[in-house]
């Protein structure tokens, strides 16, 4: 069963600094019928004008992953940890017992675009932790490649949830597949360009929901860039 999340329906939020689009409800939007794909709870699409961002705020009990697509995306935090990020490098922040944080534009002038992701972990009051890592596109070219595990294998960031995120540049003639374990479901995210995704044409920030399929395949793609969630 395959059910489309198309890009112009999801939640928007607009600012003379931000623009903002919302696949589940998040902050005033509201939406019943798309609170989350099991415990994948948050992908937001952001775009943040020059010199501005998201003030110092706190989370609790949450993965936090920041993807970032283009320009510079300044990090701080409570545990200490304060970094720029930028195409390829991606984030995660378990905010556990709580944690505080703030996310800039690094640059006065250029814009930063990326998703920030949530996901809910396996249990609450964890203690918190930060990693982040660069992933070279050659890595994903024609591939999936890992990003995010429960274990940390193949070089991957660590998360508290039975949850895999892989990430994967198609074009052209490149065709990948993924197969899903019994009691899995996946998520496919078009973060750029479009490719089909078991035979549904998918464009940027359309999503496709997978249940009951053993197979995820991704081919014809023109420019994309995909993420696949593994999830309980």
């Amino acid at each position: 069963m395959m059910q489309i999340r198309k890009s112009e329906e999801r939640g928007r939020a607009e600012h003379d600094w931000l623009s903002s689009r919302h696949t589940f409800s998040f902050a005033e939007y509201r939406d019943p019928r798309h609170m989350g794909f099991g415990p994948l709870r948050v992908i937001n699409e952001d775009k943040v004008q020059g010199g501005q961002g998201f003030g110092t705020h706190g989370h609790q009990d949450m993965e936090i992953i920041s993807y970032v697509l283009d320009g510079a995306l300044e990090h701080r935090d409570s545990m200490g940890n304060g970094s720029v990020l930028r195409y390829g490098d991606v984030q995660r922040m378990s905010a556990g017992t709580g944690v505080r944080h703030s996310e800039f534009n690094h640059s006065p002038t250029e814009r930063v675009h990326f998703l920030q992701i949530w996901v809910m972990p396996d249990k609450g009051g964890l203690q918190p932790g930060y990693e982040e890592k660069h992933f070279d596109p050659s890595s994903k070219r024609g591939q999936l490649r890992l990003v995010v595990s429960p274990d940390g294998r193949d070089g991957s960031l660590r998360m508290n949830q039975d949850a895999f995120l892989f990430a994967t540049l198609i074009d052209g003639d490149e065709h990948v597949e993924h197969t899903l374990a019994p009691n899995r479901q996946g998520y496919v995210h078009v973060a750029r360009g479009t490719l089909k995704v078991n035979g549904v044409e998918l464009r940027a920030g359309d999503a496709l929901k997978i249940e009951q399929e053993q197979r995820i395949t991704l081919d014809q793609g023109s420019d994309a860039e995909v993420l696949l969630f593994d999830l309980p």
